[in-house]
């Protein structure tokens, strides 16, 4: 039974870190957006430049989760 819920705890983290990834890239994208709308420009670059912030800082988040997760374990 302790196998089973610590199966359902990690499956809840990792769940949650997908969402957060999700969640901080659309943040990104909708701010670039957001910023192409009131300052335009030939190649959508803020769209571009928040969208891969976003990816970079989604990515920081899930490293440093997956080593405390580590470390717990």
């Amino acid at each position: 039974m302790s196998d089973n819920n610590n199966n359902l705890r990690k499956w809840a983290i990792f769940s949650g870190i997908a969402i957060q990834m999700g969640v901080t890239i659309g943040i990104g994208v909708f701010v670039g957006l957001k910023l192409d709308e009131n300052f335009p420009n030939n190649y959508s670059a803020y769209t571009i430049i928040f969208s891969l912030l976003g990816v970079f800082i989604s990515l920081y988040a899930v490293i440093k989760q997956l080593q405390n997760l580590n470390k717990k374990d």
